[in-house]
């Protein structure tokens, strides 16, 4: 395992503690090289809605899924799902990521789609 990601790895370690003591639904991101993954877990770490640049709907409109424009499909997608769910307030786990490019796409997408976070 690279340092870098060890680092990664520390900081949502801390994130994800702190969240546990909030009781709170996350919505949680990872990214990969070619393709971007949010979900919504609840107690437990049931996952309550999940969305990937690897659906469908994605897929058909945007081929390559590790792009910015991929990510905003993504986080548009998991908070339509949410929605329908009854969710309305997570907390933001961007599991030791910068908020930034991607990340930040997701997580703007997901907030005009009407989650809260």
């Amino acid at each position: 395992m690279s340092e870098k990601n060890k680092g990664r790895i520390r900081r949502s370690r801390r994130t994800r503690l702190k969240i546990a003591e909030q009781k709170i639904t996350r919505l949680l991101v990872y990214r990969s090289n070619k393709n971007m993954y949010a979900q919504i877990t609840g107690e437990g770490a049931k996952v309550l809605v999940a969305a990937s640049t690897l659906d469908p709907a994605v897929k058909k409109n945007v081929p390559k899924g590790g792009n910015i424009e991929a990510a905003a499909l993504v986080g548009k997608l998991v908070g339509e799902k949410a929605m329908t769910a009854g969710l309305t307030k997570v907390a933001f786990d961007r599991s030791g990521y910068n908020y930034h490019g991607r990340v930040k796409a997701l997580a703007e997408a997901a907030r005009e789609a009407g989650l809260k976070f």
